[in-house]
């Protein structure tokens, strides 16, 4: 019976040291860029924007409509870290962070830029 009463209180207190220790850390989210509304409350983004993304890509894959509301490039645009200028290159950008913290995968970036594009302007004028 004592047996048991170490064992118990050994993992006891394991888990109290998980729970106080924070071992895993909580996502790092910066906020959007100044100026900028997102496409929801951060509440319904946290919950639906897989959603949102794979109504987008219907949209674009079955009509063409590569620009929208929901669109990944404009998550990008405005979510990209300033460090990196990506959303999942380093553990701590934005997708990455939620995304690490859940436990998910991020499979959008086999094929999508995870990086803000640069807006180049047009000038006309001939390169040296």
């Amino acid at each position: 019976m004592a047996a048991w009463v170490g064992v118990a209180s050994l993992a006891l207190g394991l888990a109290a040291d998980v729970i106080a220790g924070d071992r895993t850390p909580k996502p790092a989210i910066e906020p959007a860029k100044a100026g900028t509304q997102c496409v929801a409350a951060p509440d319904v983004m946290r919950r639906d924007h897989p959603a949102m993304l794979r109504h987008q890509r219907d949209v674009t894959v079955h009509r063409g409509v590569r620009q929208g509301r929901d669109s990944l490039q404009g998550c990008v645009e405005c979510h990209a870290s300033a460090a990196t200028g990506s959303v999942a290159q380093a553990k701590t950008d934005f997708c990455s962070s939620c995304h690490g913290y859940a436990a998910v995968q991020i499979d959008c970036f086999e094929c999508h830029s995870s990086k803000a594009q640069r807006h180049v302007a047009q000038t006309g004028a001939a390169k040296p």
